[in-house]
């Protein structure tokens, strides 16, 4: 039989364009439903934050992302309402000081407070406290996987894969789980804000019977 004649030009055709743009639009999708099918199973299987480890794993998410705010939600009760108490304080220290002081105190003092006083929120404070104190950097040295869980009533400690222990109390609020590190600094130090406010009272007290009356 004589061999069949070779292709022709016309015949050897290059794939269309809306053939590739359809095989490549496929290749996405198929993408895309894994990415979610993944997201979705790494939803519900992730701990609740109504666990220790569940709460645990939030603060090394927190940490690993730079979010300090983002670790806030997982302290404890106490340590909350001291961040507050102490951006409360210093604001109403630093108003009183620009009223009532004196230079060069005035300035000095108002630029003491400055930070403290401006933070918009509890978890703006702690995360303020949290890089001038060094406690994300020693979160971030320490922080890995969980190797044990102690939980006794409502008192928890996670045991990391490198030996460190974190304890943690459950917040009765909300059920939540609050890791209890940093609470001792922070109700000293919202003590100290509360004590420095008295004094700054008194001695703006006296500074204003002491300015001259106006004529």
């Amino acid at each position: 039989m004589p061999s069949p004649p070779p292709p022709t030009t016309a015949s050897v055709r290059a794939p269309s364009r809306a053939g590739v743009f359809g095989h490549a639009r496929w290749a996405l999708l198929a993408l895309a439903l894994a990415l979610a099918g993944w997201f979705a199973w790494a939803w519900l299987t992730y701990p609740s934050d109504r666990s220790p480890e569940g709460a645990y794993l939030r603060v090394m998410s927190g940490v690993n992302r730079g979010r300090t705010q983002d670790v806030f939600p997982y302290i404890e009760t106490a340590a909350q309402h001291a961040a507050y108490t102490i951006r409360d304080y210093r604001k109403k220290s630093r108003e009183r000081v620009l009223k009532s002081y004196p230079e060069p105190e005035r300035s000095r003092l108002a630029a003491l407070y400055l930070e403290e006083a401006e933070a918009p929120d509890g978890a703006d404070l702690f995360a303020l406290y949290a890089h001038r104190r060094g406690w994300i950097n020693r979160l971030r040295r320490d922080l890995s996987g969980i190797a044990k869980v102690e939980r006794r009533g409502e008192r928890a400690t996670i045991e990391t894969a490198r030996g460190t222990r974190y304890p943690f109390r459950i917040r009765p609020e909300n059920g939540i789980w609050g890791l209890t590190l940093f609470t001792a600094e922070l109700v000293a130090e919202a003590e100290r804000a509360a004590r420095d406010h008295r004094m700054i009272e008194q001695a703006a007290a006296d500074y204003d019977r002491a300015r001259p009356v106006p004529r």
